[in-house]
């Protein structure tokens, strides 16, 4: 299940990092389609995750990334809410620090998904 759960995550960050591509070359937000599909990828291996944590002997590192990576969609929650849906401009130091809370967090969870970490 971590495995599964990091895949489906590393797929999340190829489109967080367009996003943020069309956000600092274009100065314009990423399209509205494109943020919803990176959120309900997020959200599906966020709950995979989870449920990997409340069910299975995992290593501690995983419970580490899911608090970050929650911590992250935390900020995706406020850039879209806030930012986006409101059509101003997503903030530059908000956007860079929801990709690093994300890619720490995404470190800790291929550690602990493909890393020999025990439970």
């Amino acid at each position: 299940m971590l495995q599964t759960a990091t895949i489906l995550l590393a797929i999340t960050a190829l489109g967080g990092l367009l996003m943020a591509g069309i956000r600092f070359t274009t100065k314009h937000n990423p399209p509205a389609w494109l943020a919803m599909v990176h959120g309900l990828l997020a959200a599906s291996g966020l709950t995979l995750l989870a449920y990997a944590i409340c069910t299975l002997p995992v290593p501690r590192m995983a419970t580490l990334a899911l608090a970050l990576f929650l911590l992250a969609a935390a900020g995706g929650a406020v850039m879209s809410l806030a930012y986006k849906w409101r059509q101003r401009l997503l903030p530059a130091w908000l956007v860079v620090a929801h990709a690093i809370t994300a890619v720490i967090a995404f470190v800790l969870l291929l550690l602990a998904a493909f890393g020999q970490a025990s439970p």
